[in-house]
């Protein structure tokens, strides 16, 4: 990562990215509820949590919080009374909260991009393909991920359902 780039950052931008990618497959897949769902979710919700601490981290230019640390908090809400419905078998409820927060999670990159001065944006102006490489491995892992759990949520289904 370029010098700008603190550990911190870097780890909040990596879960982010990584919680982008789940968090789309999961919404995508038509199954939801099987055994690649649930690996694939909480690898998201992993990662949105680390994403929602390492916030708290990340101050603005004058050490304050802004509406992101807002969101943060509004997420760290969400997401555990999301995987707490689930648990209690509210399917419907669930559903909404995650999929909300992973709308404000969208939100975010969203109003991430569209500052020209923050670091994403001055990695794509600056060192395109570096940000090209960096796309490419994290897609590229989350790919291999999601494939090698796929085949191990296959060899452990009985042979008679296959």
């Amino acid at each position: 990562m370029p010098s700008s780039w603190t550990v911190l950052i870097s780890v909040h931008a990596i879960a982010a990215s990584y919680a982008l990618i789940f968090g789309a497959v999961n919404l995508l897949r038509r199954t939801k509820g099987g055994g690649l769902h649930k690996a694939v979710g909480r690898i998201w919700v992993a990662s949105m949590y680390i994403v929602v601490l390492t916030s708290f981290g990340i101050r603005t230019i004058d050490g304050g919080f802004n509406w992101l640390h807002a969101l943060s908090v509004l997420t760290f809400c969400t997401l555990t009374a999301g995987l707490w419905a689930v648990r209690k078998g509210n399917i419907r409820a669930h559903r909404s909260l995650m999929t909300g927060s992973y709308l404000g999670l969208m939100g975010a990159f969203v109003g991430v991009l569209a500052v020209p001065s923050r670091r994403i944006p001055q990695l794509a102006i600056h060192e395109l393909p570096l940000l090209g490489l960096l796309i490419l491995v994290l897609l590229g892992t989350a790919a291999l991920t999601i494939l090698g759990l796929a085949q191990i949520r296959e060899a452990q289904r009985p042979l008679s359902v296959r």
